[in-house]
């Protein structure tokens, strides 16, 4: 199922949504209305290949719980993002059965290209 989970309060996300113009056929998940799901993590986990790659280590929590001081297992790094919706790294878009995490450049152009190549 193509999803794009997002923030709707972040401008990053935003003006990635105006870039990849996203076809109708994806579902859009607004994390912090629609917490994700443990079902849903576990695909994207799937998908990524660890949760340690879909966890965002820029959120502030992540600083101001101390995490960075500690050696973090996939366990707690899956806990931490079923906990709160800031420690999924985002955005995140599943398309056609691959994933794309986060905003930098290289991943927006991936996202792109896919979705062009798929209309």
């Amino acid at each position: 199922m193509n999803t794009f989970f997002y923030l709707k309060s972040c401008s990053t996300c935003s003006r990635i949504i105006k870039d990849l113009n996203l076809p109708g056929d994806v579902i859009m998940h607004e994390i912090k209305s629609e917490q994700i799901n443990e079902q849903q993590l576990s695909n994207l986990k799937d998908l990524a290949g660890s949760y340690e790659a879909l966890f965002s280590k820029r959120a502030q929590l992540y600083k101001s719980e101390g995490l960075k001081d500690k050696n973090l297992t996939e366990d707690d790094f899956k806990n931490y993002i079923l906990k709160h919706y800031t420690f999924l790294k985002r955005p995140v878009l599943v398309y056609n059965n691959q994933i794309f995490i986060g905003n930098s450049a290289k991943t927006v152009a991936a996202a792109k290209a896919i979705i062009q190549t798929n209309e």
